[in-house]
Protein backbone atom coordinates (compact mmCIF):
# COMPACT_ATOMS: atom_id res chain seq x y z
CA UNK A 1 0.00 0.00 0.00
CA UNK A 2 1.09 3.37 -0.70
CA UNK A 3 2.28 5.91 2.27
CA UNK A 4 0.58 8.86 0.98
CA UNK A 5 -1.73 10.38 -1.47
CA UNK A 6 -1.83 14.14 -2.95
CA UNK A 7 -5.12 15.48 -4.26
CA UNK A 8 -6.05 18.35 -6.40
CA UNK A 9 -8.93 20.05 -5.89
CA UNK A 10 -10.56 22.29 -8.20
CA UNK A 11 -12.56 19.87 -10.31
CA UNK A 12 -11.42 16.46 -8.60
CA UNK A 13 -12.29 17.00 -5.79
CA UNK A 14 -15.50 20.03 -6.09
CA UNK A 15 -16.92 21.02 -9.14
CA UNK A 16 -15.84 24.13 -8.74
CA UNK A 17 -14.90 24.24 -12.42
CA UNK A 18 -18.46 24.10 -14.00
CA UNK A 19 -19.06 27.38 -11.41
CA UNK A 20 -16.29 29.21 -12.63
CA UNK A 21 -16.81 28.75 -16.31
CA UNK A 22 -20.26 29.70 -15.78
CA UNK A 23 -19.20 32.93 -14.08
CA UNK A 24 -17.02 34.14 -16.74
CA UNK A 25 -19.36 33.05 -19.34
CA UNK A 26 -21.97 35.53 -17.92
CA UNK A 27 -19.37 38.31 -17.32
CA UNK A 28 -17.97 38.21 -20.68
CA UNK A 29 -21.69 38.26 -22.35
CA UNK A 30 -22.59 41.52 -20.32
CA UNK A 31 -19.40 42.95 -21.17
CA UNK A 32 -19.65 42.14 -24.75
CA UNK A 33 -17.27 39.98 -25.19
CA UNK A 34 -17.20 36.83 -27.45
CA UNK A 35 -16.34 34.07 -25.32
CA UNK A 36 -17.20 30.22 -25.14
CA UNK A 37 -15.90 26.86 -23.51
CA UNK A 38 -12.50 26.23 -26.03
CA UNK A 39 -11.28 29.06 -24.23
CA UNK A 40 -12.32 28.69 -20.80
CA UNK A 41 -10.21 25.24 -21.51
CA UNK A 42 -7.24 26.70 -22.35
CA UNK A 43 -7.36 28.08 -18.49
CA UNK A 44 -7.99 24.98 -16.42
CA UNK A 45 -5.28 24.22 -14.12
CA UNK A 46 -3.11 27.10 -14.51
CA UNK A 47 -2.30 30.05 -12.05
CA UNK A 48 -3.83 33.30 -12.59
CA UNK A 49 -0.45 34.71 -14.25
CA UNK A 50 -0.47 32.25 -16.59
CA UNK A 51 -3.95 31.99 -17.22
CA UNK A 52 -3.60 36.22 -17.57
CA UNK A 53 -1.88 35.99 -20.96
CA UNK A 54 -4.13 33.41 -22.44
CA UNK A 55 -6.88 36.26 -21.97
CA UNK A 56 -4.52 39.26 -23.09
CA UNK A 57 -3.03 37.20 -26.29
CA UNK A 58 -7.04 36.44 -27.02
CA UNK A 59 -8.34 40.01 -26.16
CA UNK A 60 -5.43 42.55 -26.57
CA UNK A 61 -3.33 44.37 -24.12
CA UNK A 62 -6.05 46.62 -22.76
CA UNK A 63 -8.15 43.55 -21.65
CA UNK A 64 -8.95 44.36 -17.96
CA UNK A 65 -8.50 40.40 -16.52
CA UNK A 66 -7.54 41.10 -12.78
CA UNK A 67 -11.04 43.17 -12.64
CA UNK A 68 -12.97 40.57 -14.10
CA UNK A 69 -10.88 38.06 -12.08
CA UNK A 70 -11.84 39.93 -8.95
CA UNK A 71 -15.37 39.69 -9.70
CA UNK A 72 -15.35 36.06 -10.39
CA UNK A 73 -14.14 35.42 -7.05
CA UNK A 74 -16.45 37.17 -5.24
CA UNK A 75 -19.34 35.85 -7.02
CA UNK A 76 -17.48 32.14 -6.18
CA UNK A 77 -16.97 33.26 -2.43
CA UNK A 78 -20.86 34.12 -2.23
CA UNK A 79 -21.97 31.31 -3.71
CA UNK A 80 -19.39 28.94 -1.53
CA UNK A 81 -20.78 30.43 1.64
CA UNK A 82 -24.52 30.47 0.64
CA UNK A 83 -25.32 27.43 -1.31
CA UNK A 84 -21.63 25.53 -1.53
CA UNK A 85 -19.91 23.74 -3.98
CA UNK A 86 -21.00 19.94 -5.30
CA UNK A 87 -17.95 17.50 -4.51
CA UNK A 88 -16.88 14.96 -7.06
CA UNK A 89 -18.47 11.48 -7.09
CA UNK A 90 -16.84 9.10 -4.70
CA UNK A 91 -14.66 11.36 -2.81
CA UNK A 92 -16.20 10.53 0.40
CA UNK A 93 -15.26 7.11 -0.15
CA UNK A 94 -12.02 7.27 -1.52
CA UNK A 95 -10.99 9.61 1.45
CA UNK A 96 -12.30 7.10 3.49
CA UNK A 97 -10.62 4.29 2.24
CA UNK A 98 -7.47 6.15 2.49
CA UNK A 99 -7.76 6.96 6.21
CA UNK A 100 -9.09 3.69 6.81
CA UNK A 101 -5.44 2.25 5.73
CA UNK A 102 -3.39 5.17 7.29
CA UNK A 103 -2.48 6.91 4.16
CA UNK A 104 -0.90 10.16 4.69
CA UNK A 105 -3.56 13.05 2.75
CA UNK A 106 -2.37 16.65 1.63
CA UNK A 107 -3.67 19.02 -0.74
CA UNK A 108 -1.83 20.39 -3.95
CA UNK A 109 -3.64 23.12 -5.25
CA UNK A 110 -2.95 26.42 -7.17
CA UNK A 111 -5.84 28.04 -5.26
CA UNK A 112 -4.83 30.34 -2.22
CA UNK A 113 -4.64 29.11 0.83
CA UNK A 114 -7.55 31.11 2.20
CA UNK A 115 -9.92 30.07 -0.32
CA UNK A 116 -8.53 26.10 -0.83
CA UNK A 117 -9.46 26.24 2.93
CA UNK A 118 -12.74 27.64 2.53
CA UNK A 119 -13.65 24.62 0.09
CA UNK A 120 -12.36 21.92 2.60
CA UNK A 121 -14.52 23.31 5.36
CA UNK A 122 -17.58 23.91 3.36
CA UNK A 123 -17.49 20.14 1.78
CA UNK A 124 -16.60 18.54 4.79
CA UNK A 125 -13.12 17.12 3.93
CA UNK A 126 -10.44 19.51 5.62
CA UNK A 127 -10.75 16.68 8.84
CA UNK A 128 -9.14 14.12 6.46
CA UNK A 129 -5.83 16.30 5.55
CA UNK A 130 -3.12 16.18 7.00
CA UNK A 131 -1.11 18.86 5.24
CA UNK A 132 -2.33 21.16 2.81
CA UNK A 133 0.15 23.21 -0.42
CA UNK A 134 -1.54 26.05 -2.02
CA UNK A 135 -0.98 28.62 -4.64
CA UNK A 136 0.63 31.00 -2.04
CA UNK A 137 3.04 28.23 -0.89
CA UNK A 138 4.70 27.74 -4.06
CA UNK A 139 6.77 29.59 -6.43
CA UNK A 140 6.38 27.63 -9.88
CA UNK A 141 2.89 26.56 -11.00
CA UNK A 142 1.94 23.16 -12.30
CA UNK A 143 3.37 21.48 -14.54
CA UNK A 144 6.62 22.31 -12.63
CA UNK A 145 6.56 19.37 -9.90
CA UNK A 146 6.86 21.94 -7.14
CA UNK A 147 3.65 21.94 -5.40
CA UNK A 148 4.10 17.92 -5.61
CA UNK A 149 7.90 17.85 -4.24
CA UNK A 150 6.41 20.27 -1.57
CA UNK A 151 3.46 18.23 -0.63
CA UNK A 152 5.42 14.95 -0.28
CA UNK A 153 7.89 16.86 1.89
CA UNK A 154 5.19 17.91 4.22
CA UNK A 155 3.60 14.11 4.81
CA UNK A 156 7.09 13.56 6.16
CA UNK A 157 7.02 11.21 2.44
CA UNK A 158 9.29 10.20 -0.62
CA UNK A 159 7.02 11.17 -4.01
CA UNK A 160 7.26 7.59 -5.06
CA UNK A 161 5.71 6.60 -2.26
CA UNK A 162 2.73 8.87 -2.88
CA UNK A 163 -0.25 8.23 -5.30
CA UNK A 164 -1.52 11.92 -7.00
CA UNK A 165 -4.72 12.28 -8.36
CA UNK A 166 -5.25 15.03 -11.20
CA UNK A 167 -7.91 16.04 -13.41
CA UNK A 168 -6.18 18.37 -15.58
CA UNK A 169 -3.21 17.95 -18.01
CA UNK A 170 -1.16 20.49 -16.56
CA UNK A 171 -1.59 18.74 -13.10
CA UNK A 172 -0.45 14.89 -14.48
CA UNK A 173 2.49 16.23 -15.89
CA UNK A 174 3.21 17.92 -12.25
CA UNK A 175 3.13 14.81 -10.30
CA UNK A 176 4.27 12.78 -12.90
CA UNK A 177 7.72 15.10 -13.07
CA UNK A 178 7.69 15.05 -9.17
CA UNK A 179 8.22 11.10 -9.67
CA UNK A 180 4.65 10.17 -8.06
CA UNK A 181 2.17 7.58 -8.95
CA UNK A 182 -0.85 9.30 -11.33
CA UNK A 183 -4.42 8.69 -11.30
CA UNK A 184 -6.01 10.96 -13.57
CA UNK A 185 -9.67 11.68 -12.92
CA UNK A 186 -10.74 13.78 -15.94
CA UNK A 187 -13.62 16.55 -15.39
CA UNK A 188 -13.33 18.88 -18.59
CA UNK A 189 -9.99 17.36 -19.99
CA UNK A 190 -9.55 14.09 -22.09
CA UNK A 191 -5.70 13.13 -21.69
CA UNK A 192 -4.03 13.83 -24.74
CA UNK A 193 -1.43 11.23 -26.38
CA UNK A 194 1.46 13.34 -24.81
CA UNK A 195 -0.08 12.91 -21.33
CA UNK A 196 -1.17 9.60 -22.04
CA UNK A 197 2.03 7.96 -20.86
CA UNK A 198 2.07 10.36 -17.55
CA UNK A 199 -0.83 8.37 -16.12
CA UNK A 200 -0.82 5.37 -14.07
CA UNK A 201 -4.44 5.26 -13.64
CA UNK A 202 -7.45 6.38 -15.92
CA UNK A 203 -9.99 6.31 -13.67
CA UNK A 204 -14.12 8.14 -14.43
CA UNK A 205 -15.13 8.31 -10.89
CA UNK A 206 -12.53 8.68 -7.83
CA UNK A 207 -13.50 5.60 -6.04
CA UNK A 208 -12.97 3.97 -8.91
CA UNK A 209 -9.40 3.94 -7.96
CA UNK A 210 -9.12 2.21 -4.97
CA UNK A 211 -8.63 -1.64 -6.36
CA UNK A 212 -5.90 0.04 -8.32
CA UNK A 213 -4.43 1.12 -4.99
CA UNK A 214 -4.75 -2.13 -3.57
CA UNK A 215 -2.53 -3.17 -6.01
CA UNK A 216 0.49 -1.08 -4.80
Amino acid sequence: MIKGAVLDMDGLMIDSERIVYETWQRMMDDNGYPYDFALYKQTIGKRKNEVEKIYLKTYGADFPYWDFAAQCHDSYIERLKTVGIPTKPGLFELLDFLKAHNVKVSLATSTSRETATLNLQTSGTLPYFDALVCGNDVKNGKPHPEVFLTAAARLGLDPGDCVAYEDSLTGIESAYNAGMITIMVPDYLEPTEEVKPMISKLCKTLDESIPFLETL
